[in-house]
C-alpha cells in the first residue's frame, strides 16, 4: 500500500470526522415561559407573556437622564432595557384564578404567549374560573381574548370599579391625553364579550375576590390600579401590578413616575407606601414588570430598596 493512498484515506477519515461534529446551529429561543412555587397550600404559576423593550428615555419622568443611565449601570444595564410582560395564577384547591391576562396581539410579535405558556404549564384556558386585572392597560387586559372571541370562556373577569369606570367611559377618552386613546379603545374591545355576556363584575376597593385573595388598592397608575393579596397558610404574596416598572430606576429613584400614570403624584405615593410594607412585612411581591419570574422580596438600603429574586426551587411541592 503506497504512502500517498494512505494520506488519501486518513484525509477522507478526517474530513469525515470534521462532518460529524459540524458545528449545531443556534436555536435562539427561550423556554416555555412558567416557574412555579408554593404558597401555603396555594399554587403559584407565573406565566410570561413575553418580553419588549420599555422606551425609558422617552416614558421615565420625574427623574433625570443621567439619573436613569447611573441606575441602570449600577444594575450592570443600559438602553434599551428589556421589560418582562408576567402574569399570576392561583391555584386555590378549589378555584383556578389568573391574575393579569398580558398583551394578547396588542404589542405585536414580542408578547402575545401567555396562553402557549398557560398550556405548556398544564393548564388550559377554559379550566381558568376567574381572572382579575390589576388595570386597564393594554398589555394586562389584551389577553383576555384570542381571535377576537374570549380567551378564558368560563371565566369572571374582574377589575376596580374605579378603572372600569374611568376606562370604559367615552367622556373619560375624550378628555384624556391623545396618547391614550388606543388605550380606552382596546379596553372597551377586550371587555366587550365578557360584558354581553354578564361575566365582567367590577368590585370595590379591599374587596375580597375569593378566600385567601382580596383586593389592595394601589391607586395612581391608573384610577383603580389594584393589588392581589393571596394568603394562606400564614405565607402572603401580594401581586402588585404596575407599582414599578423599571425595577433597576424605581426601587433607586422611587420618585421616578412613568408618563401612563394617570396621576404621578398618586402613584408615587402609592409605591412608597407598597415599597415600604412590602420590606416591613417581609412580604414576597410578584411583580408585572420585573424580569421574569417576576417574583421576590424588597429589601431597604442605604440608597432606597433592593430587589431580592426569588430563590429557585426545583421541586416546589417539597415541603422543605
Amino acid at each position: 500500500m503506497s504512502v500517498r493512498f494512505i494520506a488519501r484515506i486518513a484525509a477522507s477519515l478526517l474530513f469525515a470526522a470534521s462532518a460529524a461534529h459540524a458545528a449545531a446551529p443556534q436555536v435562539r429561543t427561550q423556554a416555555p415561559g412558567w416557574y412555579r412555587t408554593m404558597l401555603g397550600r396555594f399554587e403559584i404559576t407565573v406565566l410570561s407573556d413575553g418580553t419588549h423593550t420599555f422606551p425609558v428615555d422617552t416614558v421615565m419622568e420625574g427623574v433625570s437622564p443621567a439619573a436613569v443611565d447611573a441606575a441602570l449601570a449600577r444594575n450592570d444595564l443600559r438602553r434599551p432595557v428589556q421589560g418582562s410582560i408576567n402574569a399570576f395564577l392561583v391555584n386555590t384547591g378549589t378555584r383556578l384564578v389568573l391574575i393579569d391576562t398580558g398583551a394578547g396581539v396588542l404589542y405585536g410579535d414580542c408578547c402575545g404567549k401567555l396562553l402557549a405558556h398557560l398550556r405548556a404549564a398544564g393548564y388550559a384556558p377554559e379550566q381558568v374560573d376567574l381572572v382579575l386585572l390589576t388595570h386597564l392597560h393594554k398589555d394586562h387586559v389584551g389577553g383576555i381574548l384570542a381571535g377576537g372571541k374570549p380567551a378564558f370562556p368560563n371565566a369572571v373577569v374582574r377589575a376596580a370599579g374605579a378603572d372600569a369606570d374611568y376606562w370604559l367611559a367615552q367622556d373619560q377618552r375624550a378628555a384624556a391625553p391623545a396618547f391614550l386613546a388606543s388605550f380606552f379603545d382596546s379596553a372597551a374591545a377586550a371587555l366587550a364579550p365578557y360584558v354581553a355576556a354578564g361575566r365582567f363584575q367590577p368590585f370595590a376597593p379591599g374587596a375580597t375576590l375569593v378566600p385567601g385573595i382580596r383586593a389592595v388598592a394601589e391607586p395612581g397608575h391608573t384610577p383603580g390600579h389594584s393589588g392581589y393579596l393571596v394568603e394562606d397558610g400564614g405565607q402572603a404574596l401580594l401581586v402588585w401590578g404596575d407599582v414599578v416598572h423599571v425595577a433597576a430606576v424605581q426601587l433607586e429613584q422611587t420618585q421616578a413616575t412613568v408618563k401612563y400614570d394617570t396621576s404621578a403624584s398618586a402613584a408615587r405615593a402609592s409605591r412608597t407606601g407598597l415599597l415600604e410594607r412590602a420590606a416591613r412585612e417581609h412580604l414576597l411581591v410578584g411583580a408585572a414588570h420585573v424580569a421574569f419570574p417576576g417574583l421576590g422580596h424588597v429589601r431597604r438600603d442605604s440608597t432606597g430598596y433592593v430587589w431580592l429574586p426569588l430563590n429557585y426551587e426545583g421541586d416546589p411541592a417539597d415541603p422543605h
